[in-house]
């Protein structure tokens, strides 16, 4: 996953675009399920109740600071999380015509997103390293 394609501010991001493919899709995957919780106040919020799965950030964000607490939070709570690119493309994975700065796919007893939510999990860990 050495990827030159991007400069980014935030990390870990995500590989290349075609990796940036499969944690989008699993967004948009969790949006229909109603599984998703978008902006940063919503995904600190997941993070604190403690039903967050992963947390995903934009790495374009203007100013950056106001996403600098997920990354932390993440850590404590010990959740993964992974920075993408572009917050255009990652408020379309969520459903929504604005740009999206970070969102955080929860947990659900009988989800059917679970074993690829465990796959995801394990790849943005495995960044981390």
């Amino acid at each position: 996953m050495d990827c030159r394609c991007c400069e980014p501010k935030g990390l870990p991001v995500g590989g290349c675009p075609a990796h940036h493919y499969y944690n989008m899709d699993l967004v948009q995957q969790a949006a229909n399920y109603k599984q998703l919780k978008k902006g940063a106040n919503e995904a600190t919020k997941t993070l604190n109740r403690g039903i967050s799965e992963f947390v995903v950030m934009a790495a374009d964000t203007e100013p950056l600071e106001i996403l600098l607490h997920l990354p932390l939070l993440a850590e404590d709570k010990n959740v993964a999380y992974v920075f993408v690119p572009s917050k255009q493309a990652l408020g379309r994975a969520c459903g929504v015509t604005r740009p999206v700065v970070a969102c955080s796919v929860t947990s659900n007893e009988g989800s059917q997103l679970k074993s690829q939510i465990q796959t995801l999990t394990d790849a943005i860990e495995k960044l981390l390293i």
